[in-house]
């Protein structure tokens, strides 16, 4: 596997206060098996489809406590310089770029509107080992208050260009690098709370929407949204029993146009 281009959402990990209560979660939700957890790295726990790395799950580090959420990853060639761009352009760096191991080095920000991601720069842990299929990450999107400040600095720090969706009643963009479209950014409306901050909302594929959201509930899940059709799949959003956000698509079944999109 090709190190990713910069810029490209290459992993997603979550802190769990109970992990063996997200790894049976998400177990019986997506499938995953789950390695063996690594000690000398704060218990951090890869999950598997298929005998591919797809996520990973950790408890959270002392004085980290707190409400449970996915981190989605960027590709950098360069840990330490992207910091100083997401600095540059407003940013916050939440964790100053460290290596692991012989894994790679990793670095976690916040953007200026308040949605949190990582970096990751690659070394022998390139990133996902399978996306697209059924219990791999399938895609992602900014979920923002503020969109002007997202806009401003996404395409600042990586190599994005961005297209917007026309008449879609919605505020809705992507950013692309090249021709590849790799993440999405939706402006958050009245529909969310005022106390939820913005943040990265990462989807994971599934073979039927309403099976695995009829087994997340089941266990404790809760659903926000959906399941509803689209031209990309049919998809829901839910939140895990521990509170962490993430989607379900359906990428076999599409309903519906492709929407037309216009380079910003």
């Amino acid at each position: 596997m090709a190190i990713q281009p910069e810029g490209t959402p290459c992993w997603a990990d979550a802190m769990f206060g109970d992990v063996e209560g997200a790894k049976s979660f998400y177990g019986d939700v997506l499938g995953w098996t789950f390695g063996e957890s690594s000690s000398e790295y704060g218990n951090y726990t890869q999950a598997y489809v298929d005998g591919k790395a797809v996520a990973a799950v950790v408890p959270p580090m002392p004085g980290q406590e707190g409400q449970s959420q996915w981190c989605l990853y960027l590709a950098s060639p360069d840990a330490a310089a992207t910091a100083a761009k997401i600095r540059e352009n407003g940013g916050e760096v939440l964790m100053e770029p460290m290596q692991v191991g012989e894994f790679g080095t990793m670095c976690l920000a916040r953007e200026p509107s308040g949605a949190v991601f990582g970096v990751w720069q690659g070394g022998t842990h390139e990133g996902f080992e399978a996306s697209g299929v059924a219990g791999a990450y399938a895609w992602a999107e900014i979920f923002t208050r503020e969109p002007a400040k997202a806009d401003g600095f996404f395409p600042a720090v990586f190599p994005y260009s961005a297209k917007s969706m026309d008449d879609s009643g919605v505020d809705y963009r992507v950013y692309n690098i090249g021709e590849d479209t790799v993440i999405g950014r939706m402006q958050m409306g009245d529909e969310f709370p005022p106390e939820v901050p913005s943040y990265v909302n990462v989807y994971f594929a599934v073979d039927n929407c309403d099976d695995a959201v009829a087994k997340a509930t089941k266990l404790g899940g809760i659903l926000r949204f959906g399941p509803m059709d689209s031209p990309f799949g049919r998809f829901a959003a839910l939140s895990d029993p521990q509170g962490a956000s993430f989607s379900v698509i359906d990428m076999s079944t599409t309903e519906g146009e492709m929407p037309q999109m216009t380079d910003v």
